[in-house]
């Protein structure tokens, strides 16, 4: 057995309880509505994928191979690089919905703001010219 198939106990009991913690922190954001479920979806598979790899260190190393690193840690810095660019992505297609949305808005806003003061000139116009409002000058 090579030196680089098995992972000391300390660091599988550390890795297992880190994701274990992530996954119970991210469900319980999730159940306060302080995390959207659309964003928890990417830190629950992350938590799931690290705690399936602590737990079948193998495939770790396996993997290792076939990307031709020389570590399992270089395949989990790897792969740690992979997870914030996703999670970039995901910002960044969240971010250009929110700015169209916000474009959307400000247009609506623009129009509805002018068709207030369009009625309110109007009202006032007819205000204006109605018998009653004008003053009576005395001869």
């Amino acid at each position: 057995m090579d030196v680089m198939d098995t992972m000391p106990l300390q660091q599988q009991i550390f890795a297992l309880i880190v994701s274990v913690m992530i996954f119970i922190f991210v469900i319980d954001m999730v159940r306060r509505r302080r995390l959207r479920e659309e964003y928890s979806v990417l830190w629950l598979a992350t938590s799931v994928l690290m705690f399936v790899l602590v737990l079948r260190y193998e495939w770790l190393v396996t993997l290792t191979t076939l990307i031709g690193a020389g570590l399992p840690t270089t395949t989990l810095f790897l792969g740690s690089l992979i997870f914030l660019v996703l999670l970039s992505v995901q910002f960044c297609i969240k971010i250009s919905r929110l700015t169209d949305q916000v474009k959307i808005l400000s247009q609506e806003n623009a129009l509805i703001k002018l068709e207030i003061e369009n009625l309110g000139l109007t009202r006032s116009e007819k205000h204006d010219k109605s018998p009653g409002s004008e003053e009576q000058k005395e001869p």
